[in-house]
Formats: structure tokens, sequence, C-alpha cells
């Protein structure tokens, strides 16, 4: 059955008035998860109304020639309308309470360290994973956003946890390497989502897990590092989906793994962090599609691995907590401009194998991960505008070795993972 939604939406309208007319032209701006800070009383609403959504406050604003905004509560029901608020536009904030995190269906069976791919048609692909009843899994299952509901499709070739799946442009889902057992695989296969199946490709040139895979802009599939069975890797290597092979590329400098990796808005991939069992590393290296080689860049000011990376609106690139012996609450920015990074605000908690998702607003949601005190369910905001992380709902569900997929309409889907009472089949949405 699908969730309901229970959360308290927010939403603000401000309507212009045309001097010497009897039709009212509107301009909205729509401010979800906000509410007012009033600086004075002039900015209480005047009136409170019913109505059934948010187009019908509009309209109950629109009919009161005094009301230059509206706003709605979509929990209860309530249109506040207000006047002279555009002198108010400062005092506009965030509510924590505005979004929280809803439970949707659950998955025919509890996963960590599996993967999530959203779809061209919304859906999004649950793959493989681990936990320790079914052990090392090779199934597979869609989530509806719809019906909040999942469905069991074809299964992979191999059971594998510690994968990666990259989307291709064909719409197909290319599932690398990954672990059963104590070995690394070089198995690699495709995910049809017009026929639910799996077709196997052809195998990478090095069995390994814990690698970082990313999409180009040319369509290839650039595999990074990871671990294999003979050691810690250096070693990249592409995957053509015109020819369905693997072919070798330029080594980094350093072999690692726990690294995260992110395409820049020149196409270039930037690898950062990590570990290998000399250390957890701060330097970042970067990856040149055209010529197949590497560089170093910046270092970071910590060591990290274990942390996540996001990219910004404006092509700088987030990285945020992680561990390197401790757990880490830091963050710092990389800018592809000067090839440097520059610390911003830390976190509110310290927390390491936690997920980052960047947002429609810019926001970046980084939820879930553990730390000293084991794992977490708390949530926080950075705002790239401040440079600041303000804490939001808190998950259902303390999860950790999970994933989180933005879904069409902008919300956050998480699925699986494990916390302190086992591995976890459920799924919630923010």
């Amino acid at each position: 059955m699908a969730s309901t939604r229970v959360y308290l939406w927010l939403s603000f309208l401000i309507i212009a008035q045309i001097v010497g007319q009897d039709i009212r032209s509107e301009q909205m701006s729509l401010i979800h998860d906000s509410k007012f800070q009033c600086a004075n009383t002039t900015c209480l609403s005047f009136i409170r109304v019913i109505t059934t959504d948010i187009r019908n406050c509009q309209f109950a604003c629109l009919g009161q020639s005094q009301c230059t905004a509206a706003t709605f509560h979509q929990s209860t029901s309530n249109c506040e309308l207000f006047y002279y608020i555009l002198n108010q536009n400062g005092n506009i904030l965030a509510d924590v309470d505005a979004t929280k995190w809803t439970m949707t269906g659950n998955m025919s069976v509890g996963r960590n360290w599996h993967t999530a791919s959203t779809l061209a048609n919304g859906f999004v692909l649950v793959a493989g994973g681990w936990n320790n009843i079914d052990t090392f899994l090779n199934s597979a299952e869609v989530y509806n956003p719809s019906s909040g509901t999942w469905a069991i499709v074809g299964n992979m070739s191999a059971v594998r946890q510690k994968h990666t799946a990259s989307t291709l442009p064909s719409g197909s889902v290319l599932v690398a390497g990954g672990a059963n057992s104590a070995v690394a695989i070089d198995i690699a296969e495709l995910y049809n989502p017009s026929t639910s199946n799996w077709t196997t490709t052809g195998s990478m040139n090095i069995a390994r897990y814990y690698h970082t895979a990313s999409t180009l802009t040319n369509g290839s599939v650039l595999v990074i590092g990871g671990q294999g069975n003979g050691g810690y890797l250096n070693g990249a290597e592409l995957y053509d989906p015109l020819t369905g092979t693997w072919s070798p590329t330029g080594n980094m400098s350093i072999a690692r793994e726990y690294h995260t990796a992110s395409i820049l808005a020149n196409g270039f991939v930037l690898v950062a962090g990590g570990y290998n069992p000399s250390n957890y590393f701060s330097s970042a290296e970067l990856y040149d599609p055209l010529r197949g080689t590497w560089t170093t860049t910046g270092s970071m000011s910590v060591t990290r691995g274990y942390h996540t990376a996001s990219t910004l609106a404006n092509g700088s690139v987030l990285v945020a907590g992680g561990y390197n012996g401790g757990y880490l609450s830091g963050a710092e920015l990389y800018n592809p401009s000067t090839g440097n990074w520059t610390t911003t605000g830390s976190m509110n908690a310290t927390r390491s194998s936690h997920t980052a998702a960047t947002l429609a607003n810019g926001f970046v949601l980084v939820t879930g991960g553990e730390n000293s005190a084991g794992v977490l369910n708390s949530a926080e905001l950075y705002n790239p505008s401040t440079g600041t992380w303000t804490t939001t709902a808190n998950m259902s569900i303390a999860r950790e070795y999970y994933t989180a997929s933005i879904l069409a309409n902008g919300e956050i889907l998480v699925t699986g993972g494990c916390t302190n009472g086992g591995y976890l089949n459920s799924a919630e949405l923010y």
C-alpha cells in the first residue's frame, strides 16, 4: 500500500495587484518547507481558511484585495493569508518540522551493500547486497513511486555485494564487480528496464569491489580503484556500451578504496580520499577522459575515507564526514577552477558510511551512517549560500550501508541498510 503523506508542506505565494484594473495578475514564488519569522505584527495572517489544496488557497488570496501572500499547510488544510509581507522576505526561515520522513513499501528481503539506480521511467532498481540470512544476493526489485510498492524482477547471474551500478544513455543499468564470499569478481551484466531481465556483458580486466563507477559524458563508464584478489588497486578501466567491452586506462598515483569519484562540469573526474593498508588519504587526483591520464590536484585538509562527495550547482564539490581512525564532522569544498580545497561549516554530528543527496533547491541532505555512539537516524542539510548545516527531521530507522535515490518529484528514497537490530528491508521517503 502506498504511504500517506503526513508532513507539513508550506508554500509561499506572492500575489501582485495591477492598480486600476479589476483583474489581479499573479506572480507566484513557491518556497517549500519554509515558514515566516515575523519581525512585527504587521505580517501576521489576517485570515485563516480551510482549503482542499494549494490552488484553492491561492484563489482565496486572489479574492482578498489586501492579500499579498499565503501559506498553505497540507497536513491541516489551513490556508493563511497575509498582507504587507513583501518587507518581511528576509525573515522567511526553514521549518525543521516542515518536512518529515514517511515509511513506504518494504523490499522483499533485507539487504545492505546493495546498489540503487533511478530508471528513465522514474522507478528505482535495487540489486544485490548482503543480509547475513541469504548471505550474498543476486536478487533485484523495482520501486514504483506512484504506488509506493516493490516488484521483484529478474535475478542477476552472479551474487554480489559492494559492487557498482551505472545508468547508461540507453537506459540500461550496468552492474560491475563486487564480492561474493571473500572473493572479488570481474563479472558485469546489464539490466533492461523494458524486459526486467539481465544479460551478461564483457567482464572487467581486473576483479574488484569497493570501487567507484562514473558515467562519462561520452557514455562510457569509468571504474576506479577498489580492492582486488591481489590487494588494493590503483588501476582504472573503461566500459564501452557500444561494444560491451572493457579497456584499461591510466592508473591513479596511489591505490585506494573507500574513496569518492565526482564528475566535474568540464567532464573530468575528481577522486578524493580513501584508504589502503598504509593510510587514509587526503590526496585527490583528476582523470582526463580525452587523454586517459591522471594528474594530482590539491589535497583536502584532513585524511578521510567512508565520506560522501556531492556536486553543487556552482560546480564545486562538497566532501563531508568520513573516518580516518576517528569519526569526522568536517566538510570542505573543492573548487575546480583553482584546484584547491577550502573548509566550510562542520556537520552537527560526526558520521561515516552515510549518504548525501543534492536536493532541487541546491541544498545537500546528509543522512544516517555511524559514529562512536552507534548507527544514526539523524539528518542535516547543507546550505551552499551560507556554508552552514542545520538539522532536519530524523529518519524513522537508524541505518548505514544503505542507498539514497532522488526521485522525479524531488523526494529522496532511502532503502535497506543495517542497523543495531539487523538487516533492513524497509524504505522511507524524505
